[in-house]
C-alpha cells in the first residue's frame, strides 16, 4: 500500500541502532502497502452485523456521541496521518488532542527501536485519551513479511515463501500470529496486510518482491484467511489489499508512480482477483484497502478507490463487506490527474472510502484532507448519512481495538 518510493529496510536481528543491515528503496504501491497491551480480538463480523450496525442508535458509536462533534472532528475520524523522523511533531499531537485524527501510519524512518516506538505510540494514545474522541487511535504499519516489514522479526518469510512451503496453511497462520504479536508488543493495532493479490506471471509487479502467496486464487484465499484469523486473535486488525487486485499488473505498472489500467475481463476479476476476499470476509476481515488502478470491466472512468461502482457495488454490494475501507496513499502518482489532496480526499469519500491514507509524512497533508472533508460535508457535497456511517464504522473499529 503506499506512496512514492518506499524505504524497505533489510531488517537486522537486533533493534539497537536505527534499522540494522543494508536497506533498499523499492517502488511499491501504497507507501508501505501495494508498493506500512491490547485486549484480545473482539471480532467485527465481515457479514451481517458489521461495525455500522453495531454502532447504530443514539447518534453514537461506542462511547462517542457523534452529535457533539464538530464537522472538523467528524472529518478527522476519516483521516490517517503520517510524519517524518522519530518524534511526532506538535502539529500532529494538536490534531489528535482536538479529536481530528483517526490514526497514524508508521514507516521505517519513524522507528529506531522497540522502546522508542512504544514510547511514541503511548504519547499519541495519551493525546487521544484527552480528546473529544477517546477511543484508541488506529496505529498502523505494513508488516507483510519478507522485504516488506517496518519492524524486525515476524513474519520473516514473504507470502511467496509461505505459499511455496510444504505446510502452507500452518505457515500462514504462524505468520499472522507472529505479525500480530510483534505489532501488539509495541502498541500497534492495525496491520496493512495480508496482500490478497493473485499474481499472474513470475516477476510481475506484485510477485517481484514475493508479496503474493500464489498464482492460484484458491491458495491465496486459504492462506489469506489463515493469516487474518491468526493475526486478529492477537488483537491486531488485518487489512486485505489491494482490492479488487493488482495481480495482473506488469512489473512496471506501479500506482505509486503513475496511472495503471488493468484490462482484466469482469469474469476473471471475480473468479480470480476477487476470489480471496470471500473467505477473508467470512474470517472476519476488519479492513480492506482498495487499489488505485483502473479496471475498465468495472469502471472505465475512475481508479477503483475513487469509484462507487467498485467500492459500493463490488466490495459492499456483491461481496457484502461491512467493515472499514481504507485508501492507498492519496499522494500516489496514479491520482495526479485528480487534483490536489483536497479534491482527492472528497472524491475518495464520495466513492465510499471510510479512511483516507495521508502517507506523505507531513501532518499538513492530513490537515488539508480534514478541512476538505469538513467543507464538503458543510456544503452538502458529501451526503450526511453516508458520511456518518463511515464515521461510525471507524470509531467502532477503534473501540474494538481498545486496551
Amino acid at each position: 500500500m503506499v506512496v512514492g518510493f518506499l524505504l524497505l529496510a533489510a531488517i537486522g536481528v537486533a533493534f539497537g541502532l536505527a534499522l540494522a543491515g543494508s536497506s533498499q528503496t523499492h517502488r511499491l504501491s501504497g507507501r508501505g502497502s501495494a508498493s506500512r497491551a491490547r485486549r484480545s480480538h473482539s471480532g467485527l463480523p465481515g457479514r451481517g452485523t458489521g461495525p455500522a450496525q453495531a454502532a447504530a442508535g443514539a447518534g453514537g458509536a461506542g462511547s462517542v456521541q457523534l452529535t457533539k462533534l464538530t464537522r472538523r472532528q467528524l472529518a478527522g475520524q476519516r483521516v490517517i496521518y503520517s510524519y517524518q523522523g522519530l518524534t511526532p511533531p506538535p502539529a500532529l499531537l494538536s490534531a489528535i488532542r482536538a479529536g481530528q485524527a483517526a490514526g497514524v501510519i508508521f514507516f521505517s524512518d519513524n522507528i529506531s527501536g522497540e522502546a522508542q516506538i512504544s514510547g511514541v505510540i503511548s504519547q499519541l494514545q495519551h493525546a487521544a485519551r484527552h480528546s473529544p474522541v477517546k477511543e484508541p487511535l488506529l496505529m498502523m504499519t505494513d508488516q507483510e513479511g519478507g522485504q516488506v516489514r517496518r519492524l524486525p522479526g515476524a513474519p520473516e518469510q514473504s507470502e511467496k515463501q509461505i505459499g511455496s512451503s510444504p505446510h502452507a496453511v500452518s505457515a500462514a497462520a504462524a505468520a499472522g500470529r507472529g505479525a500480530g504479536l510483534n505489532l501488539r508488543g509495541v502498541g500497534m493495532n492495525v496491520n496493512l496486510a495480508p496482500v490478497l493479490d493473485v499474481y499472474r506471471t513470475p516477476g510481475n509487479f506484485i510477485d517481484q518482491y514475493g508479496r503474493s502467496y500464489s498464482n492460484r486464487p484458491g491458495t491465496v484465499a486459504r492462506l489469506g484467511a489463515a493469516f487474518i484469523t491468526a493475526q486478529q486473535h492477537t488483537g491486531v486488525a488485518a487489512t486485505g489489499k489491494h482490492f479488487p487486485g493488482l495481480g495482473a499488473a506488469a512489473q512496471s505498472q506501479n500506482t505509486d508512480t503513475g496511472p495503471v489500467t488493468l484490462n482484466v475481463p469482469r469474469h476473471q476479476l471475480r473468479s480470480v482477483d476477487e476470489r480471496p476476499y470471500g473467505p477473508a470476509i467470512a474470517a472476519g476481515l476488519k479492513l480492506v484497502m482498495v487499489s488505485w488502478a483502473v479496471y475498465p470491466a468495472l469502471d472505465p472512468h475512475r481508479p477503483a478507490g475513487l469509484s462507487r461502482t467498485v467500492v459500493q457495488g463490488e466490495l459492499r454490494g456483491r461481496l457484502h463487506f461491512t467493515g472499514v475501507t481504507i485508501t492507498d496513499a492519496l499522494e500516489a502518482g496514479a491520482l495526479a490527474a485528480y487534483g490536489g489532496i483536497s479534491q482527492k480526499a472528497v472524491l475518495a469519500a464520495r466513492a465510499g472510502m471510510d479512511l483516507l491514507l495521508c502517507a506523505k509524512q507531513t501532518p499538513d497533508q492530513g490537515d488539508h484532507a480534514v478541512s476538505a472533508l469538513a467543507g464538503a460535508l458543510g456544503q452538502h457535497r458529501l451526503g450526511s448519512a453516508s458520511f456518518m456511517a463511515s464515521v461510525k464504522r471507524v470509531i467502532s473499529l477503534r473501540a474494538s481495538l481498545g486496551t
